[in-house]
């Protein structure tokens, strides 16, 4: 007989962008509904690459949350070539950085002025590894030359592997895997080594992009890849290993930004992203290891103790919604119109989840 609810510590999201003003009041409920705790980009317009930026962005995520919601932001820096091994520290030091993002120059949203050669940030990476902060990456190199289906790839042969090997004690988060190849580099690397993985790269692979015509809105980066990749990724997810845990990458973009020419990359998968992955694993019969992907794994890898409340998952069929709106526009969610059969159930600090 199939299990009617799932009950489980309430979950993190390890990679999310809550972007800021409307957008990030339009989209921080669904995520505050769900996860205790996220790690939040920093790739807004300015970026954030000062700890009083940081500490603003943080006042400004906990100003619009929802009246008594119980939502902890943990805040990032964005590397540039330019940044100062000092400031990192200074951020880190005083609880206000948990981690420091690296974002190949030009290789997604606002990444125009992340690092353009991993060489230029040499000595923060080395002050980085001593002091234990962990270092998140957007695997991807951005070389013309290189296939935009193998660039993950690449990103690992020419940029990751080098750098494990001339820093390895330096912590590092290799953010939304999108290939076997990841899954293979992340595995064979000390415990220093892990990996986020997203729902929707768990659900599609690049055919959804052109099903019936060109769907902006499977448009992310990295690019979803082929079906080998996809079952790879659902294997590492659900198979307990600590190395893997959840993050969700979701990235809201207006729908006019992702259905115009030259469209936006990003899926803003939050408003149902807990429920994606509870049928992810039921799919794979690894229900029971649901629990230690989305709420014990990431903790134990930043050296922060697991969430005490529960979340429960009723088995109850529902609809994403179409839409979201954010002001005069909205925000398409990922698998928008469709039929989910898990549902989060109240909230999470509800004695009901308890």
């Amino acid at each position: 007989m199939a299990r009617e609810s799932l009950t489980l510590r309430r979950p993190d999201d390890w990679h999310l962008h809550l972007r800021d003003g409307a957008m990030l009041k339009a989209v921080l409920p669904f995520s505050a509904r769900v996860f205790g705790r996220a790690i939040v980009m920093p790739n807004l317009a300015p970026p954030v690459t000062r700890v009083s930026a940081a500490e603003a962005y943080r006042k400004r995520i906990l100003k619009a949350l929802p009246r008594r919601t119980a939502f902890t932001p943990l805040m990032t820096a964005y590397l540039t070539d330019t940044i100062a091994a000092d400031e990192i520290e200074r951020g880190f030091a005083s609880r206000v950085w948990i981690a420091a993002k690296l974002y190949p120059a030009y290789a997604t949203t606002n990444s125009d002025l992340g690092v353009t050669d991993i060489a230029r940030i040499a000595k923060v990476l080395e002050r980085m590894a001593r002091l234990g902060m962990p270092l998140l990456v957007h695997g991807e190199v951005t070389d013309p030359k290189v296939d935009v289906f193998d660039r993950e790839a690449a990103f690992i042969e020419r940029v990751l592997a080098p750098l494990v090997r001339r820093l390895p004690e330096l912590k590092v988060v290799f953010e939304h895997v999108t290939t076997r190849d990841a899954v293979d580099f992340v595995r064979a690397q000390r415990p220093n080594v892990a990996a986020t993985i997203t729902p929707h790269h768990l659900t599609i692979s690049r055919n959804a992009l052109f099903q019936g015509g060109l769907r902006p809105h499977m448009y992310c980066l990295p690019v979803a890849k082929r079906e080998a990749h996809r079952l790879a990724l659902r294997q590492a997810a659900t198979s307990g290993e600590a190395k893997f845990f959840l993050g969700t990458d979701s990235a809201p973009h207006r729908i006019a930004d992702k259905e115009k020419d030259c469209g936006c990359a990003g899926i803003f998968c939050a408003p149902a992203a807990l429920e994606t992955y509870a049928r992810v694993f039921e799919e794979e019969n690894a229900l029971d290891r649901l629990e230690a992907f989305a709420a014990l794994n990431g903790p134990r890898f930043y050296g922060l103790p697991p969430n005490e409340t529960r979340v429960t998952l009723e088995r109850e069929k529902w609809k994403v919604p179409a839409k979201v709106k954010v002001g005069t526009g909205a925000v398409k969610p990922f698998l928008a119109g469709e039929e989910l059969g898990w549902q989060l159930l109240g909230k999470p600090d509800s004695p009901k989840n308890r």
